[in-house]
């Protein structure tokens, strides 16, 4: 559509109501999709020219400083394809953007800098041209993460999680950002001390139930799982395992290298992940963001007071100090859980008398981390899985936040679980008794439970989310010291028998006769291998010897029949095998 085109070419500085009708009429156009690809390019291009002009150099221009706010809110709107994207993405271009957005500083909105995240958003080479030294755009954004405005730390976050999408291309920037010395910052003196610390700024705001800061940190957050997980890539960092090889840069493993430089990002992680949810689902933004972070971060000695708190090794309930009185055993967990819970409490009390109001946290995190994953699939899959219902009810899926699978929600918690049993002997131990503690009911079928345990179980038999399938058979697998013999004699091999196959375990495992696989309960009632519940006495059947003829008779009747229409191969008819063998006559 020309004409909006020849009208903007017609205006000029003086004209501020006809510079108003134009910008007008442009944003009807493109709400109404008449302008053609050609002409939004050439008008994003007039429109920045125009502003650089009245704004940067003084020079003549079609606008004047009056007219900046309803050309950028345009140019913003032009700027929503790929095709005008690749003009504004160019070096002059996004350095003229982002001298606007300092010229022009709107705490409320900064249509300069949206600009810029749309561009970068749109066209995967602007990223690198903003970050690069020709534009400077790095050392601007980390400016604006120390700001106290929301608008200015929310587009910040997103454009410098948009240049640190790919490792490949972003690799001299992210190290930029880990390793280079900024002034005046605490700590390390890196980039990562801010986020860090803009990470606890924003926690404190979700906590005053300010609803903007969620949204903020969900692109923060983001910045820093690009960071976790391509920073170790790129440099000579630490194994996380001894079974892991030493592999190059395009073959490393997410969460198999690690770097001591990115280590100050935990303890505001976790602070946020301890903040309990206000909405009716516990594991609502920004949670499982935070979640994807703390699954990439190792789980070592040395950082273990930091996930887990300086709790000793004494509260937990180990299997070999377990009980043969039921009623013992639940008492030494009950113990167990409200000191653990105590403790929790008074962790946080202290922390909030060692903080002053507003700084940013300086104490370590004294919570036990294991405890909150814990209790946060607990609550979470109560939420999507009320009662006993099977694990693919149709009503799951309606209870889900804008039809997200419940794969996407829900694994990656399951699988810092997972990490938690595998890094931590003490923790693991503590998780077990959690999920099946000593005097755990087995009675009824455990897969029935109305309880963590029982949905788990069931979602072992998931049909249709596969992925949570497999990540809680991982999950029962870590916490039963990865052992096929154990896990069945804990849960029953009927239970784990599918993701036992998938492992490559066939057959039932053999059973040990001194030590390993729980056999009995806290009472010492024989546990059935396959079921995991109480080995029940097979009553002798009440039947006469006439009866007991009547009931053969029947078989015999139906497996001829079945014999005869094929359907059975007299090979395997077992009333032929045992006439023939001399049971029957």
């Amino acid at each position: 559509m020309s004409q909006v085109l020849d009208q903007y070419k017609a205006l000029s500085s003086s004209s501020n109501d006809q510079a108003s009708t134009t910008f007008t009429a442009i944003r009807i156009a493109l709400v109404a999709n008449r302008l053609d690809t050609g002409c939004r390019k050439t008008l994003a291009q007039l429109i920045l020219d125009d502003l650089r002009a009245a704004l940067l150099d003084n020079s003549v221009s079609r606008l004047s400083t009056n007219d900046a706010t309803q050309a950028l809110g345009t140019l913003k709107g032009l700027g929503g394809t790929p095709e005008v994207a690749s003009i504004l993405g160019t070096s002059p271009n996004l350095s003229c953007l982002l001298n606007l957005s300092t010229k022009i500083d709107d705490s409320v909105q900064n249509d300069a800098l949206r600009c810029i995240a749309n561009t970068v958003l749109l066209d995967e080479s602007a990223r690198v041209t903003f970050v690069g030294a020709e534009v400077g755009g790095s050392n601007i954004c980390i400016d604006l993460l120390r700001k106290s405005s929301m608008e200015h730390v929310f587009l910040a976050s997103r454009i410098l999680f948009l240049c640190t999408a790919s490792a490949a291309a972003a690799a001299p920037f992210i190290q930029w950002l880990v390793e280079h010395k900024l002034p005046n910052v605490p700590g390390s003196g890196t980039a990562i001390d801010i986020i860090g610390s803009k990470l606890d700024d924003l926690t404190e705001s979700i906590k005053e139930g300010k609803t903007a800061a969620k949204d903020t940190t969900m692109d923060l957050l983001k910045l820093i799982f690009n960071l976790c997980v391509h920073y170790p890539k790129l440099v000579d960092c630490e194994v996380q395992s001894p079974e892991v090889t030493i592999s190059d840069t395009d073959n490393k493993i997410m969460g198999d290298y690690w770097s001591t430089r990115l280590d100050s990002l935990l303890p505001p992680l976790l602070r946020a992940f301890h903040v309990n949810s206000s909405s009716s689902n516990p594991l609502e933004t920004p949670l499982p963001h935070i979640v994807h972070s703390l699954i990439v971060i190792p789980v070592v000695p040395t950082n273990r007071n930091i996930w887990f708190g300086k709790q000793s090794l004494a509260l937990t309930l180990p299997d070999s100090a377990s009980s043969s009185s039921a009623s013992s055993s639940s008492t030494h967990s009950s113990k167990s859980r409200l000191i653990e819970r105590a403790s929790c409490i008074l962790s946080a009390g202290r922390r909030s008398l060692l903080r002053p109001s507003g700084s940013r946290p300086e104490t370590p995190v004294l919570q036990d981390s294991a405890l909150r994953a814990y209790e946060l699939l607990d609550a979470t899959l109560a939420h999507f899985m009320p009662g006993d219902i099977p694990s693919d009810d149709p009503s799951i899926r309606r209870r889900l936040p804008d039809g997200e699978p419940l794969d996407d929600l829900v694994s990656p918690l399951v699988i810092l679980i997972t990490r938690f049993c595998l890094g931590d002997e003490d923790a693991k131990i503590r998780i077990r008794n959690w999920f099946i503690p000593h005097n755990l009911d087995r009675s009824n079928p455990l897969e029935s439970r109305p309880d963590l345990l029982g949905r788990c179980l069931r979602l072992l038999q998931s049909v249709y989310h596969t992925r949570l399938k497999r990540v809680c058979g991982e999950m029962f697998f870590a916490m039963c010291d990865c052992d096929a013999m154990t896990l069945s004699g804990y849960l029953g091999y009927g239970n784990v028998a599918g993701f036992l196959f998938q492992k490559g375990v066939v057959s039932p495992p053999a059973r040990s006769t001194t030590s390993g696989p729980l056999t009995t309960t806290a009472a010492g009632l024989p546990i059935n291998p396959i079921t995991g519940t109480i080995e029940k006495e097979h009553e002798p059947i009440d039947m006469t010897d006439e009866e007991k003829e009547q009931e053969t008779e029947k078989l015999f009747v139906l497996f001829d029949r079945l014999e005869k229409t094929g359907a059975l191969p007299p090979s395997q008819n077992p009333i032929r095998k045992a006439i023939q063998g001399g049971k029957l006559r």
